[in-house]
């Protein structure tokens, strides 16, 4: 049997450190409740004494797992952060704190001004001080892979000692090459008294684009756990992507000797849903879930794919859950054709809620010659952003055009069922369609981002348009509309960011 892998996933707490990717608590619940069906090891839910959101996410988090998965909540080596996370994470049937400092001599000398033995010192504490709240403490030694190697032994062997469960080697600035980190941990394995009873984990950035070759290295030479992130999601470049290290170790755990215990055919739907509500887009070309992995468009290529599938791919689409569905959506099919792909892509409905959804496929079957997978994700999450929304787009008209002046009517009904008209000028028929917009709306904020894609492919595409909001206070909104019509999908984008804003100033 091979060694099992455990993967830790930081989509909720490294990942949202991406620029513009923050969630909310709702939004960091689905993409946890993804996380628990693929069935990953650990969650890093967040760190709780950054921000009361932060310490909700990881206390509701904790509640929901259950026993399923390891919650984790991060601080820093201050005792305060870890009493906080300790309170957060009361609700979770297996919690884990994660506390560790700077090793490397510029976090010592330029960041955290302390010497070695000081270092040691403050390790030492902070684990001890974390194991009289939960018996599951993970020590991570911040910039590892820039640190010297024998100080980097003595500080984990401390660790270790002072009750460390796991022990988190990072490569922070992804600077390694793959195997002189793999060398860093066989060493530490090596000479480091008490490793064998620990978990050896590592978290590998990818600012040289080697972060998936870091943390392969690194198992190959006994790490047991893989710290990464959903679309390889996080700070500056990213971590390594968690569907990359899962398949990785699948197409190679005999040589490895590992193997993990994902949900693979969960892998492509959790990149969706993860690039759905932080509005970051995978990149077509992307490894294992990017929307061209196993597109093939060379004769070439297709000539031996249709002859043998292996003639050109390693993966079985359907191993990661991307294979098409062999019905055909269009305007001629009925309520129990929709209904099945509905339940194949995971979506369950009311016979109510279901003629709803079914009215929307319709309005948006006659305008295409078929409905993709991502055309009825589209229709649900349309459909869940007007059911909770605070103002709701009646109807909008635009004129534009040389040598006219665009011009935009819009008519927006509120939740006590008052209706709204206004017309706006602007620059452009969105731009006129947005000031329309806040005539009736009224709340100060500033557009810091537009951008919009086709949902699938064709001529006859759904716009998805993806819009960021600055409110007063600085707070960031994320809206996302989509329609045939590239002007009504940019007016609900604008309407779904204000709604946000709106119902979190009412809170």
């Amino acid at each position: 049997m091979t060694r099992k892998i455990a993967i830790f996933d930081t989509t909720l707490r490294d990942g949202e450190q991406s620029p513009g990717a923050s969630m909310n608590t709702e939004e960091k619940l689905i993409v946890a409740r993804q996380l628990i069906r693929m069935n990953v090891d650990v969650i890093e839910a967040g760190f709780p004494i950054s921000s009361p959101g932060d310490f909700k996410s990881v206390a509701e988090i904790g509640r929901i797992a259950g026993d399923r998965c390891t919650v984790c909540g991060l601080t820093r080596a201050v005792d305060k952060d870890i009493e906080v996370a300790a309170e957060a994470l009361k609700t979770a049937k297996r919690p884990r704190i994660h506390t560790g400092l700077g090793v490397s001599p510029s976090h010592l000398r330029d960041k955290l001004r302390m010497t070695e033995d000081e270092a040691v010192e403050r390790a030492i504490h902070a684990v001890k001080l974390a194991r009289n709240f939960v018996d599951d403490v993970e020590f991570y030694a911040e910039d590892a892979g820039r640190a010297d190697q024998d100080f980097l032994v003595r500080i984990i062997e401390a660790a270790i000692k002072a009750g460390a469960t796991v022990v988190n080697i990072p490569d922070t600035t992804g600077y390694n090459m793959p195997w002189a980190f793999g060398a860093r941990i066989a060493d530490l394995r090596e000479r480091v008294d008490g490793i064998e009873d620990a978990t050896i984990s590592v978290h590998t950035h990818n600012d040289l684009g080697m972060a998936t070759a870091l943390a392969i290295e690194a198992v190959r030479n006994g790490a047991t756990q893989v710290e990464c992130t959903i679309n390889g999601l996080g700070e500056r470049a990213g971590n390594t992507a968690l569907e990359e290290v899962v398949m990785a170790i699948r197409m190679h755990g005999a040589e490895l000797d590992a193997h993990t215990d994902i949900v693979t055919k969960e892998l492509t739907h959790a990149s969706k849903l993860v690039s759905s509500i932080t509005g970051m887009q995978v990149q077509a070309n992307k490894a294992i879930v990017g929307a061209n992995a196993f597109a093939h468009s060379s004769g070439i290529h297709q000539d031996g794919v249709l002859k043998a599938r292996d003639t050109y791919e390693i993966i079985d689409p359907a191993d990661v859950g991307a294979g098409g569905s062999q019905i055909i959506l269009s305007a001629r099919s009925g309520h129990a054709a929709l209904r099945h792909r509905m339940g194949e892509l995971g979506f369950t409905f009311s016979d109510e809620e279901f003629e709803d959804i079914y009215q929307s496929f319709l309005e948006v079957a006659d305008k295409k010659k078929e409905v993709y997978d991502e055309d009825l994700e589209s229709i649900v999450h349309e459909r869940e952003r007007v059911s909770t929304a605070v103002w709701n787009l009646d109807a909008v008209q635009v004129s534009c055009g040389f040598p006219l002046t665009p011009t935009a009517t819009i008519t927006l009904t509120n939740m006590g069922g008052e209706t709204f008209t206004e017309c706006a000028y602007g620059t452009g028929p969105i731009d006129a369609a947005y000031k329309a917009v806040d005539k009736i709306v009224a709340v100060a904020n500033d557009l810091s981002e537009f951008s919009v894609k086709a949902v699938t492919r064709g001529i006859d595409a759904l716009g998805e348009v993806t819009v960021r909001v600055t409110a007063g206070n600085g707070e960031v909104y994320i809206g996302r509309g989509s329609d045939g019509d590239i002007i009504v999908s940019s007016t609900k984008a604008y309407l779904n960011a204000l709604n946000r804003l709106i119902s979190d100033q009412q809170k």
